[in-house]
């Protein structure tokens, strides 16, 4: 009878098998985890990045790292899929209308707290005799936010005034920011130290400029579309459609995902006549892959690599930390004269970062193998940390 159940179990309980059970687990934790924000003032999000570590602490500590990574081989296209949603939602909040608006408030804010957090982390780093990969590495991956955080808490917030309008628009544009500071600062250490920069800017250029005409390639037919179709069954199935192609085409083109969704949730925002159609199904379908990016990322962290970098981490950590409050106060100290409702705190809302940052990460570990065991640990381990008091900060934005 026992080998009969040993039997039955090696035929049934395969790969695809766990992954459905591990999805349903999953799915049924955010269900507490609603339940428990709901009751503290801990954001569902960061309740659902720490369930994620949780997981990978019982797999590498409790289980030694024999249970291999948490839903093989859909891991990678859950996070990404959940990117891309959000990045197409962003999109939306880049009117024409709007930014006539909030246009300035967003492109001054942005900038500032770019260049304020990537300068302090340069100075910080530089200051204390770190090398030089190490340190313009560090300040380049500083400057990427996380738009899934940000967006997520503003939405459970269910703030509709205008610093959340403005934080979203300055996520929507913020991994343009990310990609070209990230790719001139890849040039420019690769010119320094080998002389082989220009790669480095070729495909920070690829990067970039396909990205945008790949969101054009799928928003303009998808703007046209949106306009036609009736709602309900049709709109969803043309929504699922934009979010697969535009996932699926960038990473066989290799540009960035997000940028490209959001140049395309940006063209039928403001090309189609009924666009809040494709966007409201989108919403009502986001939450589920929310749910499985965060307590992936969270699962997905080397704890053992965190432990090798904890001093360099934390200095990186506060240095961040620091740059995108004082950034975020010299932008509303510079238009102040113009705008008195914004938070003088409104950097602390840019805090949260993620996948953004860990691909950059392992751009930068691929260019510069020499450094790759003292970056990926870091930005590992302070994803941990955005990830978690992250959206706390930014409900301390949005109440104070």
């Amino acid at each position: 009878m026992i080998d009969y159940f040993h039997g039955w179990l090696s035929i049934n309980f395969n790969q695809s098998t766990l992954n459905i059970v591990l999805m349903g687990v999953i799915l049924s934790i955010s269900i507490f985890a609603d339940t428990l924000a709901k009751r503290t003032s801990v954001p569902r999000i960061s309740i659902l990045v720490l369930v994620g570590v949780g997981i990978a602490f019982v797999q590498q500590v409790c289980l030694g790292n024999q249970s291999g990574p948490l839903l093989d081989g859909l891991s990678e296209p859950l996070i990404t899929l959940a990117l891309v949603m959000v990045a197409f939602l962003l999109g939306s909040e880049l009117k024409i209308y709007r930014l006539r608006f909030t246009g300035p408030l967003i492109l001054i804010i942005s900038l500032f707290v770019t260049a304020v957090s990537g300068f302090m982390v340069a100075a910080g780093l530089l200051m204390l005799n770190f090398p030089l990969a190490i340190t313009i590495s560090l300040a380049a991956l500083s400057v990427a936010t996380d738009p899934a955080a940000v967006s997520e808490t503003i939405r459970e917030s269910g703030d509709t005034r205008l610093r959340a309008k403005v934080l979203l628009g300055i996520v929507a544009i913020d991994d343009a920011w990310g990609i070209v500071v990230f790719g001139f600062c890849m040039a420019v250490l690769g010119w320094v130290l080998s002389g082989n920069g220009q790669q480095a800017l070729l495909h920070a250029f690829w990067e970039l400029g396909g990205s945008i005409v790949l969101g054009v390639l799928i928003g303009l037919p998808a703007a046209w579309l949106t306009g036609r179709l009736r709602p309900g069954e049709p709109t969803q199935v043309e929504a699922i459609a934009v979010i697969l192609l535009l996932t699926g085409l960038s990473s066989l083109l290799d540009v960035s995902s997000l940028l490209a969704s959001m140049v395309a949730g940006t063209m039928v925002a403001n090309l189609s006549s009924h666009h809040t159609r494709s966007f409201r199904e989108i919403e009502h379908i986001e939450w589920p892959f929310l749910v499985f990016f965060f307590v992936l990322s969270g699962a997905s962290i080397d704890l053992y690599k965190v432990v090798d970098a904890v001093g360099l981490t934390v200095l990186y950590i506060i240095l961040r930390l620091a740059g995108r409050m004082f950034g975020g106060f010299l932008a509303v100290l510079f238009i102040r004269a113009k705008q008195k409702t914004l938070p003088r705190n409104i950097g602390l809302a840019l805090t949260p970062q993620a996948g953004i940052a860990i691909g950059m990460a392992l751009l930068a570990a691929e260019q510069f193998p020499e450094v790759r065991d003292t970056i990926l640990p870091v930005v590992v381990f302070s994803t941990i940390i955005f990830e978690s008091v992250g959206p706390v900060l930014v409900r301390r934005v949005l109440n104070s």
